[in-house]
């Protein structure tokens, strides 16, 4: 049961970072604000795939203000960030419910810079706690210090999958935040923790959700997406609230809306590849098939010529999408070709998986059910107990086969 209420904190990879917001400083104004320009440089790279230079600048922020929560705090979610990316934890399939937490089940992170990640939280926390008891009623020290635990509960459950450590976590920094918007119902950016722990234990079965409110948390589903949507606007959260609201949204059925969001993302960090396959992805989702063939077909081309890192089976994802939203709009040679190069790009299993149900589709299409019943069942076997959507619609189109659903 307490994994179940605690599991909420892996879903928020890359939404709870605060990249804008001020923190509750002892150095003089001047260093302040030039640290501060600083860790936001770090998150404008961040939030632009540019990890290298974006550790870069939360370093040198430390270094220029080291009794700072929030440089301390700002330099351990660039490298949580940073994990995710190399870990392949950073794609909104990866948190919509489908994939278990068995294929979650990452590789295990450089060790030095999970040293380094654990080196500066301990001292953010610790410079936010001294602070908070210094000051009990100043929000700002109240804020930092909820901040920094939302980032530990976040890099305990989606990291190192301690799931008891991160809940205790996780229920601080909801306490604090939530403490931050009773006194100051304007800062926004505090209700990105509230808000996105309110709706993850919404979601939750009743008996669950009893027990997470005896632990301390609330629900409240309609509240949970206010605030996130305030968060969203708010020039200090702008990008987090919006990254959870294209998660939330998909989870919601909101799939145009999602598709909104991902886009006016993917204009305002153009560098950032992946809200252009969130857009594409979410519009596959919406029926939008054509629109999403054209924003993968000119995110595939932007892909080939990006010379940075990319996630593990990146680009297998792109064909794997790309060759989906071909399928539903009945192009079978296009997406034959798609998907067949899909497996030819080292997919991860969960693509790799969904990949073959595809293939399965296109061959009961073309009326070769022994060859539909070959790929239904190499899905079943990839996919297992690991991803529940896969699983499913294998077994499905063992038992009949595919056809498109009358309009």
């Amino acid at each position: 049961m307490l994994q179940k209420v605690a599991g909420f904190a892996v879903a928020i990879g890359l939404l709870l970072v605060v990249s804008g917001e001020r923190g509750a400083a002892q150095s003089p104004p001047a260093t302040q604000e030039a640290a501060i320009k600083e860790l936001n440089s770090a998150f404008a790279f961040s939030h632009n795939l540019d990890h290298q230079q974006a550790l870069g600048h939360a370093r040198q922020a430390v270094r220029m203000d080291p009794n700072s929560s929030r440089t301390h705090r700002g330099l351990a979610s660039i490298i949580w960030l940073d994990l995710l990316f190399w870990r392949g934890g950073m794609t909104v399939d990866t948190y919509l419910g489908s994939l278990t937490t068995q294929q979650l089940n990452l590789p295990k992170p450089d060790p030095l810079l999970a040293e380094e990640f654990k080196g500066a939280l301990n001292k953010a926390i610790e410079l936010a706690e001294k602070r908070l008891k210094q000051r009990p009623s100043d929000v700002d020290a109240i804020f930092d210090a909820g901040a920094a635990y939302g980032v530990q509960a976040s890099y305990m459950a989606s990291v190192e999958g301690s799931i008891g450590g991160a809940f205790r976590h996780a229920r601080r920094a909801f306490d604090l935040q939530s403490d931050v918007l009773k006194r100051d119902p304007k800062r926004a950016s505090a209700g990105l923790i509230v808000g996105t722990y309110r709706y993850i234990i919404s979601t939750q079965p009743k008996l669950v959700q009893w027990f997470a409110y005896l632990a301390g948390f609330s629900g409240d589903k309609s509240k949970a997406i206010a605030l996130l949507e305030n968060a969203s606007h708010d020039p200090l959260s702008r990008v987090d609230g919006k990254t959870a609201l294209v998660l939330i949204y998909s989870r919601e059925g909101r799939h145009t809306e999602a598709m909104r969001l991902a886009g006016e993302l993917a204009a305002e960090l153009p560098r950032n590849r992946l809200f252009v396959l969130e857009q594409g992805a979410a519009a596959i989702r919406a029926g939008k098939g054509e629109d999403a063939v054209a924003i993968l077909t000119r995110g595939l081309a932007a892909l080939d010529k990006d010379p940075r890192p990319k996630l593990p089976g990146e680009k297998a994802m792109w064909l794997y999408k790309r060759g989906l939203a071909r399928l539903n709009l009945n192009r079978p040679p296009e997406a034959l070709a798609d998907l067949k190069a899909a497996l030819a790009n080292s997919p991860q299993s969960w693509v790799e998986g969904r990949t073959h149900v595809a293939l399965g589709q296109l061959a009961d299409l073309a009326g070769r059910r022994q060859e539909a019943v070959a790929e239904y069942t190499k899905a079943r076997a990839l996919c297992g107990s690991l991803d529940q959507m896969c699983a499913e619609e294998s077994r499905k189109f063992l038992r009949q086969p595919f056809k498109f659903e009358a309009r």
